[in-house]
């Protein structure tokens, strides 16, 4: 398998080509172009159980497998949002994403649902985390530009700007100061990240957008007739 991640970071497309025997599995809608002899099969990955826990987890409960055929086939993935798309290799590590983060991979790798608490949903995070390990490389995109930020200590991080971390790194959901700056500041809640490892962090905020956005929404007005 060989990728190449080009339109970095805005408009980020992930060209992947495969070999005999090799399988790439993608969310439900990320094709944008495939060789002719690319086939597809669409299920469940495992099962009624495995698509439910996949739908509470923002994912789709169906995925795509594509194979080639007759020799080497490429394939063309981008996510629904505008954004930057990055790739990890995992060799047995276990990595954790934001719900939607997911976009395909390449290998042994099994993708779970992991209970986040309520600190997760009270960060606007939801209560769900993906949970993704084994051994292959994971394609994951954001809204706004891909950073990878390496932790050896504590670092912080705004909630709504977190894309992936793993494993090794604990993380904890906390006010980002007193009282009058989580209210006042306009950054609330942020997660403190403990331990050793690489993060990947948003450079955009997709709730910050929406309130920007929000006042500038055409309003039906009422008939006062």
């Amino acid at each position: 398998m060989k990728y190449q991640l080009t339109g970095k970071p805005d408009f980020a497309l992930a060209e992947v080509t495969l070999g005999a025997g090799e399988k790439l599995t993608a969310e439900t809608g990320a094709m944008v172009a495939m060789t002719a002899n690319m086939q597809i099969e669409t299920k469940s990955k495992g099962g009624l159980l495995g698509g439910l826990k996949r739908m509470v987890a923002g994912e789709s409960f169906f995925t795509n497998t594509f194979h080639a055929e007759g020799g080497e086939g490429s394939i063309k993935l981008a996510p629904s949002a505008p954004g930057d798309v990055e790739a990890i290799e995992l060799h047995g590590q276990t990595y954790f994403m934001q719900s939607g983060a997911y976009l395909a991979h390449v290998g042994e790798i099994e993708i779970d649902a992991k209970w986040g608490g309520f600190k997760t949903f009270f960060a606007g995070e939801g209560f769900i985390l993906l949970k993704i390990s084994g051994t292959g490389t994971v394609f994951f995109s954001s809204y706004g530009g891909l950073k990878k930020v390496t932790v050896n200590g504590s670092y912080i991080v705004d909630t709504t700007h977190i894309v992936a971390f793993p494993e090794t790194i604990t993380y904890n959901v906390q006010p980002v100061g007193g009282l009058k700056a989580t209210f006042l500041s306009g950054e609330g809640l942020v997660c403190r990240y403990t331990g050793q490892g690489d993060i990947y962090i948003q450079t955009r905020s997709a709730p910050a957008f929406a309130s920007w956005v929000n006042p500038f929404r055409p309003v039906k007005q009422k008939d006062k007739s």
